[in-house]
Formats: structure tokens, sequence, C-alpha cells
């Protein structure tokens, strides 16, 4: 019979890990004593642990003196092997996708019930629509979350840019299980040179490429 584990407490990682669950959970940044009263400590409780997460890149402060999350998490997330051999997979096809349409294509993961985007090729051409890798957006309302939740391709304009057309394709493990949404938010104006329905067709096929790479012994 098996005894339970010993239960051990940290303070001070109890605090950080506190923090950064409530900063990441708030739409807004939030000040010290915003953290302080929200987690139930005094501000010179939580003084030194704030200064540390934002001296590690945890956290970073803005202008109000409010807290919000650093980069240094997504850093840390895109060496976990996984997203790692995602994008090793991914972008070889994405550059070459960018390229064919003259337009700019992302890759995105869920990250709860959010979009998480973890890799970006901009467009070759003069002008294109771009989306900063780290960028997060809601899963319910956009098209690249419809994808990532269950819909095998998504076409249609964007929710919140005008004259977007997002054009998302999912990416399907060995087990047929969606990994992660291809997108390209196709730019229609006059000066866009490959027509819609191509572009459509070579989104497509780059996901169906990246499929495959992603399930190929080495494609890590």
């Amino acid at each position: 019979m098996s005894l339970p584990a010993p239960e051990y407490s940290v303070p001070a990682v109890d605090k950080a890990l506190d923090i950064l669950e409530l900063v990441a959970a708030s739409p807004e940044p939030l000040t010290q004593t915003a953290i302080a009263e929200a987690t139930g400590r005094s501000v010179g409780q939580l003084f030194r642990v704030l200064v540390t997460l934002e001296r590690r890149g945890f956290l970073v402060r803005e202008r109000g003196g409010g807290y919000e999350l650093g980069t240094r998490l997504f850093d840390l997330a895109h060496q976990h092997e996984p997203l790692r051999g995602l994008r090793a997979a991914a972008l070889p096809v994405m550059h070459d996708l960018a390229l064919e349409v003259q337009q700019s294509c992302n890759l995105a993961v869920l990250d709860g019930d959010r979009v998480r985007v973890i890799a970006q090729v901009e467009s070759p051409a003069d002008f294109g629509y771009r989306v900063r890798v780290g960028a997060l957006f809601d899963a319910a309302t956009t098209a690249t979350g419809e994808v990532l939740l269950g819909a095998p391709e998504v076409v249609r304009a964007d929710a919140l840019q005008h004259g977007i057309t997002d054009v998302v394709v999912a990416i399907r493990g060995a087990a047929g299980t969606t990994l992660a949404a291809l997108t390209v938010p196709y730019v229609s104006t006059s000066f866009s040179t490959v027509a819609h329905d191509l572009v459509v067709a070579r989104t497509r096929a780059a996901a169906t490429a990246i499929s495959h790479r992603v399930g190929e012994p080495n494609s890590a």
C-alpha cells in the first residue's frame, strides 16, 4: 500500500504562480493594489515577487503602472518539443505558400479557449496583413478558432478587419485530430495578383503538405 505523497508549500512560488494566473486571466493590466486584493495578500508581501517576475520577463508594466504578461512564458512554450516540431514542419511550406499567393499566412493552435498564433510569414508583396506571433484571439468568434474547434475549413469575411477574407484550413495529425490551423488573411484589393479561388486551393494544398510533414518521423 503506497502512502500519499507529502504536500510541500513554497510560499514564494505560490505567490508567483498566483500572480501569473491572475494577470493571464485579466482582460486589462492590473496594478499592485489590484493584484494584492485579488490574491488576499498585501502589496508588501508581493513587491519582491512582482519585481522578480518583471525582471525575468514574465510580467511587463504598461505606462499606467499596471502589470500584464510578458513574452517569457511564450518563449518557454516555444521550446516545448511539439510546438518546435510543428513550426519546423510548417514554416518551409508557409514560405512557399506566401510566395505563391502573394499574401501573408500564419499558424495557430488552441490555448485554452483562445487562439494563439505560433508562426507567421509575411507577404512578399508590397502590401499585406500580418498577425503578430504570440497574439491571442477569441476561439469562439474567429474563423481560425472555428477550425481549431473542429471545422475542417472556413472561408469568410473577417469579423474585425474590413476588406480581409480569412481562408483557414486545419492541420491534421496522424490520428486525424486537428493540431493547428493555417490561415491566410486574404487582402482583397485591386493590387491582388492571385485570384481568391486559387488562394483557397493553395492554402488547402499547403495544409495537406504540413499535415504530411508533421507525421514524418524526422519532422521535428
